[in-house]
């Protein structure tokens, strides 16, 4: 599969400043059903973040309008 430079962007945002490690990313992304399955959602489900670090990501998302994932 192929990422758009927001994911990267993205990918990077939560291994440098949630300290999520590329296993856990790799898990998560690998087990979403569609690429519109929301990553948060799904690190949070697994247990990789807590609850404030799902909040930290969706206010970083909200900063950054332009993101796109598809």
């Amino acid at each position: 599969m192929e990422y758009n430079s927001n994911f990267t962007e993205f990918c990077r945002f939560l291994q440098d400043e949630l300290a999520i490690s590329h296993d856990e990313l790799k898990v998560a992304i690998q087990r979403r059903k569609h690429s519109t399955d929301p990553l948060p959602m799904l690190l949070w489900q697994y247990g990789f973040i807590s609850i404030t670090q799902l909040q930290t990501i969706f206010d970083w998302l909200k900063n950054k309008p332009q993101f796109d994932f598809s």
